[in-house]
């Protein structure tokens, strides 16, 4: 959806005067028709400031200035609090739950359309809960989705996928690095690597470090990020040791492999509880697949201790980069927020932190951290409002009435109404 189906069209108008006999004509400054005026009582722009009464100009798609509101808005968003478009840097697109009211599979009957179609949808859930970017480590097909995104087939987040992954038994450590040439071939923008078991399965070490020295090296060679699913502190501490960008979960590291994780700037996304919850609120959908089975479910309900005792480990590690995941899968697209919510209700971090986290400092872990991510000048026009102000309400993370992405808009609210232009 674009500006001009939303049916927000100004007409601009030269005015030619005169001034005095003879006087040559001037012609009077034509109002600029392609700049888009979005105001909002409170600002906080990705990397930790906040800024009260400021109109964001966009032209083109991107952020052309910032500046102290003024004049009539375009976009007037009220007391409505704006951020930088949401990044979650995990999540699953390709699951969803069948008509059967169980988690898909392959082979279970539904044909591939089906499932694109699902994906999609998950796509275009967390779009309108404010997530203008998602990273998929999910499978194939992710690939239609992303790309018909992309060509504005469909309306979704920006999407970047691992079109599948690597373990143990991908094989030696040349069958790994041909894997991840494999993956580059097909279209891959990021490479997932599984270091370690479920934490439903204990959360053991499960990859050698040579075959994750050689998943990691060649991701770096092929110019591809790699994200390690690890639980396991032995886990984690080997993907830090390969050079791996990204370690994913540590429902079981110590503060050693934290410190590594520091030193070697290596990302680190831990869960708040969404994906843990999801599980344990919906064990039907899941059950019998694989280790979803009672052990496996109090295996689950175990680590939402374990999380939370994370917490205070990790925030407690100068210069770590804790960056936004939650793990969607099946039932939790477009709950995204609620992870958002969890850190401040549960871990104790501020709002202001919370968003950083999940815009600038998450964009930077995808290698877009000169695109995304900031309220700026030059920045892709990606823009959420929240319903509610999270610093003092975090409840407000889940309430979003506005969302922008690369200029256009995806969600406004019905009372919102600007001095030139009325939402239809």
């Amino acid at each position: 959806m674009n500006t001009r189906q939303l049916g927000w069209r100004r007409v601009g108008m030269g005015l030619a005067l005169a001034i005095g006999a003879g006087a040559r004509p001037v012609q009077a400054q034509a109002p600029d028709t392609t700049a888009l005026i979005v105001r909002a009582a409170t600002v906080i722009d990705g990397t930790g400031a906040v800024r009260s009464n400021m109109d964001v100009v966009v032209r083109g798609g991107r952020i052309a200035e910032l500046r102290p509101a003024r004049g009539r808005a375009d976009i007037d968003l009220g007391d409505r609090v704006l951020a930088p478009g949401l990044i979650d840097t995990h999540v699953h697109l390709g699951w969803y739950i069948t008509e059967r009211r169980r988690l898909r599979q392959r082979g279970d009957g539904d044909d591939v359309q089906t499932a694109a179609l699902n994906a999609a949808g998950n796509a275009q859930r967390m779009l309108q809960a404010g997530f203008t970017t998602v990273q998929s480590v999910g499978g194939m097909e992710d690939k239609a989705v992303r790309d018909a995104i992309n060509l504005g087939v469909l309306a979704g987040p920006r999407v970047l996928t691992s079109l599948g992954s690597l373990n143990e038994n991908t094989g030696s450590p040349d069958s790994i690095r041909a894997a991840v040439r494999r993956f580059k071939t097909n279209g891959a923008d990021v490479i997932k690597i599984f270091a370690s078991k479920s934490i439903r399965d204990g959360g053991v070490q499960s990859m050698t470090q040579e075959q994750l020295d050689a998943a990691c090296g060649e991701s770096k060679a092929q110019g591809l990020r790699s994200i390690v699913h690890a639980h396991a502190a032995s886990a984690a501490k080997a993907a830090v040791r390969a050079g791996c960008t990204q370690v994913d979960h540590g429902v079981l590291v110590d503060d050693e492999a934290l410190q590594m994780m520091a030193k070697a700037g290596t990302y680190f996304e831990p869960q708040c509880e969404l994906v843990s919850r999801n599980y344990l609120d919906h064990k039907e959908w899941f059950r019998g697949i694989g280790n979803y089975n009672d052990e496996g479910f109090a295996a689950t309900e175990r680590s939402l201790a374990l999380r939370e005792a994370l917490v205070k480990r990790y925030l407690a590690v100068r210069g770590l980069k804790v960056v936004f995941g939650t793990d969607a899968v099946a039932g939790a697209h477009g709950e995204n927020g609620s992870d958002l919510t969890c850190r401040v209700k549960k871990n104790g971090e501020s709002a202001v932190d919370i968003i950083t986290s999940a815009t600038s400092l998450s964009a930077e872990s995808m290698g877009l951290g000169k695109e995304l991510g900031r309220i700026a000048v030059g920045y892709q026009a990606d823009l959420v409002a929240f319903d509610g102000d999270p610093r003092t309400d975090p409840m407000a993370f889940q309430r979003v009435g506005f969302v922008m992405r690369g200029g256009q808009v995806h969600r406004a609210p019905p009372s919102f109404a600007g001095p030139r232009r009325r939402y239809p």
